[in-house]
């Protein structure tokens, strides 16, 4: 009996967020709306969006001994989320600086902070989180070598989910554990590099999978998403909702989808599970005080 449906490994970022009329052109000043802090970065919103569906998570990161790090822990524990896996100090709590637009994209700058001092040795102290979790999910916002380290220390029966964002070529043992390796349009054409021989979605799947992740799920926004495993790939229709705020909707989409998998959901059930989820995050501002209840997913 596992502990835990989903442990995250990753990061934890205060969002500092400024609405603007337009993003600004390179030397150009613009003025926006008053700044307004949030609990962020890709592991915390994860852990959060999960913990809010009803997943028992915990969450494995680092943050710094500072006002920032005292927002994400207590926004963790309010969510439901296990911090027994959150190390303090070492550096200051990373920073997202996040400019969000009238039509709802946003664009990001992240200094990574005390996510960067997440290491392999943390990774290996915290070994009994990982032999009690069905489900690990982690993405790029801590060191590569630490993300190889969590593969390494996987359960031999948990199953392995990755975003690999910001995207960066992945070492073989990293793509052979994803199951599956969840990317968006701009992730999928990075990690394929000189592979990118076609504009169609359905052939970057394909030429993923090829690279040797067990499965690969393709993220399309509006579009919804593809998923493709060896019995091929099929199209996940998107939920239509008003946008109001893309923050963090891909990493409620990844925190359900992996979820869902380890219920016992196909990878298409839970990919049109998580398109809910993260269509009913993109309804309301911010990242994690946008994530739905399961019940309010349902409801979409």
């Amino acid at each position: 009996m596992y502990d835990y449906d989903l442990l995250v490994v990753g990061s934890a970022n205060a969002d500092l967020v400024i609405g603007v009329e337009r993003r600004p052109a390179a030397g150009e000043t613009v003025l926006g709306s008053d700044l307004s802090v949030h609990p962020g970065g890709k592991g915390g919103n994860q852990a959060v969006a999960a913990a809010r569906l009803g997943a028992r998570t915990a969450l494995l990161a680092r943050v710094g001994d500072d006002g920032h790090g005292r927002l994400l822990l207590d926004a963790q524990r309010a969510a439901g989320v296990d911090t027994v896996g959150v190390l303090v100090g070492g550096a200051p709590t990373g920073v997202a600086l996040i400019t969000v637009d009238p039509s709802g994209d946003n664009s990001i700058v992240v200094s990574p902070g005390a996510n960067g001092r997440l290491t392999p040795g943390d990774v290996r102290a915290a070994g009994s989180l990982f032999h009690a979790s069905r489900v690990v999910s982690t993405q790029l916002e801590i060191p590569l070598e630490t993300v190889v380290e969590v593969v390494r220390c996987l359960a031999p029966d948990s199953r392995f989910v990755l975003n690999p964002s910001p995207p960066l070529p992945l070492p073989p043992e990293v793509l052979a554990a994803c199951d599956p390796l969840i990317v968006n349009e701009h992730e999928a054409r990075v990690i394929l590099g000189d592979a990118l021989v076609s504009e169609r979605p359905e052939d970057w799947a394909r030429i993923l999978l090829a690279k040797g992740p067990r499965s690969v799920v393709v993220t399309l926004g509006a579009e919804g998403a593809l998923v493709a495993s060896g019995a091929g790939v099929a199209r996940v229709p998107s939920v239509k909702v008003e946008a109001v705020d893309t923050t963090g909707a891909g990493d409620a989409f990844t925190a359900a989808l992996a979820w869902r998998l380890g219920t016992g959901d196909s990878l298409a059930e839970a990919a049109a599970y998580a398109a809910r989820v993260g269509a009913a995050a993109v309804t309301k501002p911010g990242a994690q005080e946008s994530y739905p209840t399961a019940a309010e997913a349902e409801a979409l």
